[in-house]
């Protein structure tokens, strides 16, 4: 595995350690909207704040990063999005010794930044590291170490954040003294930073590693065009520019499915006479489960893809998760917990299948084309504030509590999927056009 005389093992080794570890700084921090809202005494709405401000650099980012491996290389991309990644997350002490909500959010946005600029620059790098008629299946092995490092989050949050924050509920912090509760509030941000502090430390390392590898020049050099011509002929692209939308609503459907299971999960759990704080981690081990069966789905979705066209799996798995996604809103019990785990296995080869047909046919402006798709991860700021508002009116209908019927936000989103998936099997495979 060489080009230009230089071996392409190590640059795919490096590049494929950034999408676990992105996976991980993602799912170690789904957890902390309810941590969040706990320590700070706040409402589901104030703790997706998290989820805003990390989703929001995904946003800000992505073109600035685009123009920079336009200008430089991909590999510049990288080390950028690395030295971001780990300010970020070493951003964490500050905001702790601070003691106040807003500073984390600012080391949340930093670190998405980072995230940004990586996936931005890794994504069509991977998709670049060969010929297109693979790039597709490429780049889902490599997406398919992003959920091992999701898993790894996921315990982590679970193991050294959730069970050793203080037991007590979230009513009874309400009516905690304010001295009291600023010694609980500080001992359970103590817990929470230690995992970031440790994150930027091992991001830092990597950045030196990338650093000091010789890449591949040939994979990292596009001929140069402006951002407005690109943007004029991707616009024009009606494949990319509905791959952009469709990847908008995936993303707010994959970030609010694995976000709100916990405030799922609790309210199940609790109903059946649990504590809280043994509610929430129960819900975070369906969630590890959950992850589980989304690693496990995209190996064997990859294998698949050699027999089974992606847009075409792409719409089928759509269809299914939105069945499930039905059921839970109408489950009030654990088959409401089991529907949603079920989600996962579906969402597996959603992202990087969106991703490469997205990106089929636009040529020499890959680099915008990627840049518009990673934007287009605002859907994970978009989508859980709108389902948390819902959940926080504590409304019923037909029996069905509040948390339930916000399941119905994912669910649109999966429509949106599955339409685009069909649309772009009939427009690659049937019609032939873009």
């Amino acid at each position: 595995m060489s080009r230009e005389g230089v071996t392409m093992l190590l640059p795919f080794i490096l590049i494929t350690s950034c999408f676990a570890l992105w996976g991980f700084a993602n799912d170690v921090t789904t957890p902390m909207v309810k941590a969040f809202s706990k320590i700070f005494r706040m409402s589901v709405t104030e703790g997706a704040m998290v989820q805003v401000a990390s989703y929001l650099g995904y946003f800000v980012m992505a073109f600035p990063a685009a123009l920079v491996i336009q200008r430089y290389s991909f590999k510049t991309g990288v080390i950028i999005g690395l030295s971001l990644f780990a300010a970020g997350a070493l951003l964490f002490l500050p905001a702790r010794l601070m003691g106040f909500y807003w500073p984390f959010l600012m080391a949340y946005f930093v670190l998405t930044c980072g995230l940004s600029f990586l996936e931005t620059s890794c994504n069509p790098y991977i998709y670049v590291m060969g010929s297109e008629e693979t790039a597709t299946r490429r780049l889902n092995l490599a997406q398919a170490f992003n959920p091992i490092g999701n898993l790894f989050g996921m315990y982590v949050a679970m193991e050294f954040v959730q069970s050793r924050m203080s037991p007590m509920s979230s009513a009874a912090r309400h009516e905690l003294p304010l001295d009291q509760f600023e010694i609980v509030k500080d001992h359970d941000l103590g817990v929470l930073v230690q995992p970031y502090i440790y994150l930027g430390i091992i991001v830092a390392l990597l950045l030196v590693a990338v650093w000091l590898t010789k890449m591949p020049k040939a994979a990292d050099t596009q001929p140069e065009k402006s951002m407005g011509k690109s943007l004029r002929e991707l616009i024009q692209i009606r494949n990319y520019s509905e791959g952009v939308l469709a990847q908008f609503f995936y993303v707010g459907a994959q970030v609010t499915c694995w976000t709100f299971i916990i405030q799922y999960g609790t309210r199940v759990f609790m109903a059946e006479g649990m504590e809280e704080k043994a509610a929430e981690i129960l819900s975070q081990r369906f969630n590890i489960v959950a992850m589980v069966l989304f690693t496990l789905s995209r190996f064997i979705c990859t294998y698949c893809l050699k027999y089974i066209a992606p847009s075409r799996l792409l719409s089928i798995l759509a269809v299914v998760a939105g069945v499930a996604t039905i059921g839970v809103v109408c489950f009030t019990d654990r088959n409401g917990m089991y529907c949603l785990v079920a989600i996962s296995a579906c969402m597996s080869l959603m992202f990087p299948t969106i991703y490469g047909i997205a990106l089929h046919g636009v040529g020499d402006n890959v680099k915008f084309a990627g840049a518009g798709l990673i934007m287009a991860i605002l859907g994970g700021s978009f989508f859980p504030p709108i389902q948390a508002m819902i959940i926080d009116t504590n409304v019923t209908f037909m029996g069905l509590p509040a948390t339930n019927l916000s399941f119905v936000i994912p669910l649109i989103c999966f429509v949106v999927v599955a339409i685009y998936g069909h649309r772009s099997f009939v427009r690659l495979h049937i019609t032939h056009r873009i």
